[in-house]
């Protein structure tokens, strides 16, 4: 196991190294990495890391909310308004809705088994988008109209959604009937988290002023909360449902509020962490690709995957119509909201161990969205968001006068 860990640090240090050189996502780099020393490859991950997996992914994920909570101003997110929630169903829905169009007609499966590859597609990745509107918002950019706020919250809502959608349409699948309190539960189960994630903050943050520790332990003491809520969500689930990753960030979000120094001191410190995360999660990501499934794919899957990302960003359009952000803010939030990892990786190979006629094709289209749009969204965030947002410090965008 010590050697595998070391093999996926190193090489995907290194190889994240080699495409910034590049000018291209490093994330692209760890991912192919996860994919050379993963199970269809070169083998050389330890069965045991792969069989906690999905944890050690989860945990990387908490990293980076955490860190996103800590760093959020509630109040520009108030400004915000309408378009972060609809920013949260919308998209999603656009999406699934270009499967059921689509992909009937491209691979010739039903309506239903579009509808459960539709809800595996139509989540973003938190992990690919949360680091890179974080960084904007240290630098100012996008912030005067609060754009990396409205992407983080429906990037960070999007997942609960679409997963509650996957639940639906995989039990139809197998015989079962759509209860109309599944879909009930879909703001229950956000409201539920952000109550949960604010009460645990609010309570932190009167610890953490009466009893004086060393910042290092408050960071301890909120990963061993976030990872109770974790698995307080997974063994609660039938008898009360709520959304442990929204609690996480809820959390952070509540104790920057009441105890703004010290979440400031604490998000550098989960910065620090989540370099090692970082690469861990996409390693990880990567070696769940089985190549001969991308391989044998075909046009018609890419095609696919392209056409329905064409719906998405539409969906993101009609969630800022009546707004006050320019084309070009506009064009920066549609390309932003298309990275897709963490979701597709947990979920994609769900509908084969089912059993479910539709698995392969699922799994197919969920590992060539991952291959497709992570490297893709990563890129054209990194390369537009400095012509196309306002610098605050700067008080106008770069180059014009």
């Amino acid at each position: 196991m010590l050697l595998s860990i070391a093999y996926m640090l190193m090489v995907g240090m290194a190889a994240g190294w080699v495409l910034r050189k590049l000018r291209l996502p490093s994330l692209a780099g760890m991912i192919l990495t996860g994919i050379l020393l993963g199970p269809y490859a070169l083998d050389l991950i330890d069965g045991s890391i792969l069989g906690i997996s999905a944890e050690l992914r989860k945990i990387a994920l908490i990293i980076i909310l955490m860190r996103a909570g800590l760093s959020l101003d509630v109040d520009d997110l108030k400004r915000v308004g309408r378009p972060a929630v609809l920013m949260c169903f919308v998209p999603a829905c656009f999406e699934i809705l270009g499967m059921l169009v689509l992909a009937p007609r491209l691979l010739g499966i039903t309506v239903l088994e579009a509808a459960i590859m539709g809800s595996v597609v139509a989540a973003v990745s938190p992990a690919v988008i949360v680091p890179k509107m974080i960084r904007l918002m240290e630098e100012g950019y996008g912030t005067d109209n609060s754009i990396p706020q409205l992407i983080l919250a429906g990037a960070s809502v999007d997942d609960v959604f679409v997963i509650v959608l996957f639940s639906a349409f995989t039990g139809l699948a197998q015989g079962g009937r759509v209860s109309p309190v599944s879909f009930v539960q879909i703001p229950g189960s956000i409201l539920a988290g952000i109550l949960i994630g604010c009460g645990a903050g609010v309570l932190l943050a009167l610890y953490f002023k009466q009893v004086h520790i060393r910042d290092t332990v408050k960071v301890i003491i909120l990963l061993c909360i976030s990872f109770i809520l974790v698995t307080l969500e997974d063994s609660l689930k039938g008898a009360f449902t709520f959304s442990s990753l929204i609690s996480v960030m809820c959390m952070g979000i509540s104790l920057q509020k009441r105890r703004g120094p010290v979440a400031m001191r604490l998000s550098v410190k989960f910065n620090k962490l989540w370099v090692g995360a970082e690469i861990l999660l996409f390693v990880l990501v990567g070696a769940t690709v089985d190549v001969s499934y991308a391989v044998s794919a075909g046009a018609a899957v890419i095609l696919l995957i392209l056409g329905v990302l064409v719906f998405r960003m539409a969906g993101v359009m009609c969630c800022l119509v009546r707004t006050r952000l320019s084309l070009k803010e506009r064009l920066f939030c549609m390309v932003a909201y298309m990275p897709k990892a963490t979701v597709q990786a947990a979920i994609g190979g769900v509908p084969l161990s089912m059993g479910l006629a539709c698995g392969n094709i699922v799994l197919t289209v969920a590992v060539l969205s991952i291959l497709i749009t992570a490297p893709l969204g990563a890129f054209l965030i990194d390369l537009t968001y400095q012509r196309w947002l306002t610098c605050e410090t700067h008080g106008a965008e770069p180059g014009r006068p």
